[in-house]
């Protein structure tokens, strides 16, 4: 209202800022508990033993996405606490525990949760094609998030690298196509720095590059794919496959640093929850930059599969610890000149000289010339067919 009326900031003199966060702390944790027993006691409403407070916590970690904080946003909890009663209702119980508020909390998720139904069925049916074991090369699994009403989920989407001869452009296709965002065009500019910083510095980078996110059919924003797009990238360059059973998120900076994103609980979660419907095996994991460890507030479900081995998560600080996880091959490390023989960054430094060497070999002039040669050697073909033509006539005219 202020940007449309001039006067609304003389009559409106103190602006307060009301955060849709709190840090986590014991005094806030009991604070929490006093604003639910109001909304009991305003309400009257079935108590809430500690169990349920508790769960009731985890729940406002989950919508902050931290386990370090909690929501703010209180209108979203009391409807949960008042379905809390209801589920305790039923069951003919007389105070409330854990198990009501997490039957309250699934109704919820399950009666907004058409958007990820669908995206599952289609994932499970294979109408949207998701690899979670075996080896590619050029291909992995990013992680994308989509935002529902109540909630956010996410799922893998399948990204590609394909290279060719050319002047070192990394086409993105989302962006030739008009269906990038601007953060996620900044990435990928930001990974041509990175391979120029990198890899640049011996030959000019002689290729070009091709960026797709298969299967999408709207616009893609964020740079939390970047990383994901670089490993297929030296995947492609290198010839090395990567390991389909790992999805990758994070994004990075020219030097190669590895940088924190957001919503990575419903990341590792959609991408757990996919591999659990085709099978879930013991190479099963993701990779997430080292900054959003501290923030995992993961389902109990997925704490479970890890601390039984049978799903990883891998954070890391930098590009090569991650291509290293994908690969199984060291990446290598910068010598005087060149990277350490029989490594990721080696195989890549040979791919780049060796597609430089083939653009210095073909002249400005080679294609006119092949062009010419050929067009002349059908000419004098059509020539020498019309000649023999001719002479075929004249004998036939003495006979």
């Amino acid at each position: 209202m202020s940007e449309y009326e001039y006067d609304f900031k003389k009559i409106f003199k103190v602006k307060a800022d009301f955060d849709y966060e709190v840090k986590r702390s014991n005094s806030i944790i009991e604070e929490y508990a006093r604003v639910i027993k109001k909304l009991i006691k305003e309400e009257k409403l079935r108590e809430f033993d500690k169990s349920a407070i508790a769960y009731m916590m985890e729940i406002a970690a989950r919508f902050a996405g931290s386990k370090n904080k909690l929501t703010s946003k209180f209108s979203r909890l009391a409807d949960i606490v008042r379905e809390s009663n209801y589920r305790a209702m039923q069951d003919g119980a007389d105070i409330i525990s854990a198990k009501h508020v997490k039957r309250a909390y699934e109704g919820v998720k399950e009666r907004h949760g058409m958007l990820e139904s669908k995206v599952s069925d289609m994932i499970t049916d294979e109408m949207i094609m998701i690899d979670t074991e075996g080896k590619r090369v050029g291909q992995i699994n990013g992680l994308a998030v989509y935002n529902a009403d109540f909630y956010s989920f996410g799922r893998p989407t399948r990204i590609t690298a394909t290279v060719s001869l050319g002047s070192g452009a990394i086409i993105n296709v989302e962006r030739e196509s008009g269906m990038g965002g601007k953060t996620y065009n900044k990435g990928v500019l930001i990974i041509s720095g990175y391979f120029r910083e990198t890899f640049g510095q011996d030959y000019p980078l002689s290729f070009n590059a091709n960026l797709v996110f298969e299967q999408s059919y709207g616009m893609i924003d964020g740079d939390s794919a970047s990383c994901a797009e670089i490993f297929a990238l030296l995947s492609t360059l290198s010839d090395l496959p990567l390991k389909q059973s790992i999805a990758v998120t994070g994004s990075l900076n020219q030097k190669g640093d590895v940088q924190p994103i957001g919503d990575v609980n419903e990341k590792i979660e959609g991408f757990y929850d996919v591999c659990k419907s085709k099978g879930l095996h013991k190479g099963n994991g993701v990779i997430i930059p080292i900054q959003n460890a501290q923030e995992l507030m993961l389902r109990e479900d997925v704490i479970a599969s890890v601390k039984k081995k049978e799903f990883h998560i891998y954070p890391i600080a930098r590009i090569e610890e991650g291509i290293e996880i994908l690969t199984g091959v060291r990446a290598g490390k910068k010598l005087h000149r060149g990277y350490e023989p029989g490594t990721v960054f080696a195989l890549v430094a040979k791919r780049i000289n060796e597609l430089y060497r083939k653009s210095k070999q073909i002249k400005p002039g080679d294609t006119k010339s092949k062009i010419n040669d050929s067009n002349s050697k059908s000419n004098n073909s059509d020539s020498k067919s019309i000649k023999s033509n001719s002479q075929t006539k004249k004998k036939k005219k003495k006979k």
